[in-house]
């Protein structure tokens, strides 16, 4: 397991911007395909989007799919979330989380097994 580390939640108006940082510890980054879930009141955990071990090949939830971009860093050990045309209903406790993966190429929307601790993002009307 690794620890991770989020920031850069926050508020924003609808229509607008906001980028997630994910930090994690660890020299053995690049094992792990990382993900962003997100869980809104009321309403469980669900998958937002993922990268691969070695970057690349996204995949995301029909829901933000052509608004928000995953990518990551292997050199600084950071996975992104940047989120555009934010909407009210983006409004949710964003985690970050790791997956150790055998395959490079395996994106996967579960599994999980690190966490990160949420970062809080409020869209307003």
């Amino acid at each position: 397991q690794v620890e991770l580390v989020e920031s850069g939640g926050g508020l924003a108006q609808a229509g607008g911007s906001l980028r997630l940082s994910c930090v994690a510890s660890g020299r053995s980054f690049s094992a792990y395909a990382m993900g962003y879930f997100r869980q809104a009141p009321g309403k469980e955990r669900e998958f937002v989007a993922a990268i691969r071990r070695s970057g690349g090949s996204p995949r995301y939830a029909d829901s933000v799919k052509g608004r928000f971009t995953i990518s990551r860093d292997n050199a600084k050990n950071t996975v992104f979330l940047q989120m555009n045309s934010l909407k009210p209903e983006d409004t949710a406790v964003y985690y970050c989380a790791a997956r150790n993966t055998l395959s490079r190429d395996y994106v996967p929307n579960y599994g999980y097994d690190s966490w990160g601790q949420g970062t809080q993002v409020t869209v307003s009307s």
